[in-house]
């Protein structure tokens, strides 16, 4: 299968809402499905959303353990007051990390690869990339959700300079 081209920062399916999908089950979307598996474990990456890959949908798959998940049409909720901030990463924003404030646990649903209703609870980093990935899906990046732009840097100057501090 071929490997999809990630979009990159500013293009402008990144910065809209994607719309919703009304088949999950059709040809096409198992093909974007098995399409985006291939490109997100050729980049190394723990999620991708379909606008990332120039296909304006409410589609995006996550690593869940070893487990690779699928979730059309998602909705995801804050479950309490909590907040947690953490680095994030990009792979349409290739080489930055940001330090993000997200709720630390969140509610989710949508429909899976077979079209079926899903739900569940997530916390720590699953709770954070499902919210980055639904991000996209409303052209939300996390450059946005920072509070303080100064700790936005290069991965390898953060990574030197947390190597410094050890």
């Amino acid at each position: 299968m071929a490997i999809l081209k990630i979009a990159r920062m500013g293009h402008p399916v990144l910065l809209a809402r994607a719309d919703e999908v009304t088949d999950p089950t059709a040809p096409e979307m198992q093909r974007l499905i098995v399409d985006m598996a291939e490109t997100l474990a050729d980049a190394g990456g723990i999620g991708l959303a379909a606008p990332q890959v120039h296909v304006p949908l409410r589609l995006f798959l996550w690593r869940d353990g070893p487990a690779l998940r699928v979730l059309f049409n998602p909705a995801i909720a804050p479950l309490g007051p909590e907040t947690e901030a953490s680095w994030e990463g990009c792979l349409s924003i290739p080489g930055l990390r940001g330090r993000v404030d997200r709720p630390a646990r969140v509610a989710w649903s949508g429909l899976d690869e077979r079209g079926e209703p899903v739900s569940g609870e997530a916390q720590g980093l699953p709770a954070r990339v499902l919210q980055h990935e639904n991000d996209h899906l409303d052209g939300v990046l996390y450059l946005s959700r920072m509070k303080d732009l100064t700790q936005l840097g290069f991965t390898e100057e953060l990574a030197r300079l947390a190597e410094s501090r050890t």
